[in-house]
């Protein structure tokens, strides 16, 4: 039992050794003080109003090329497009699909883009005199 003792002492000595170290560490570092990190701020950021999206038809082929562009009113004239195109090419795929357009996007597009035989608009011819 003295042995357990003995190294109890041994121990406790030990510690205080450590403990006189460590004030005199604290002393000696005075006013110094240590770098502290900054703390990361994250800026809010206003909500966005949702985007208001319109309802429409599209008809397209198998490449994934719209053919048409029917109002969610115009179903009927979607289908009957969709008719047609199958009736004219029966070996080639086409179907009708719903998409969500932004509703400005809808009104500069033009709603309906069938009413011609799949002959886009002409487009204006570079003249001579013309420039880019």
């Amino acid at each position: 039992m003295a042995r357990k003792t003995a190294s109890r002492m041994e121990l406790r000595r030990q510690h205080e050794i450590a403990e006189q170290y460590e004030a005199v560490d604290k002393r000696s570092a005075g006013g110094r003080k240590t770098a502290t990190k900054r703390k990361t701020t994250s800026r809010k950021r206003a909500d966005k109003a949702p985007v208001r999206k319109l309802l429409m038809w599209a008809v397209y082929n198998g490449s994934l090329k719209e053919e048409g562009r029917y109002t969610y009113a115009e179903r009927e004239k979607a289908e009957e497009k969709l008719e047609a195109l199958r009736a004219k090419a029966t070996k080639k795929l086409y179907f009708l699909q719903p998409i969500k357009v932004p509703l400005g996007d809808a009104a500069a597009a033009g709603v309906v883009l069938d009413d011609e035989d799949d002959v886009p608009p002409p487009k204006a011819a570079k003249g001579e005199g013309e420039e880019e």
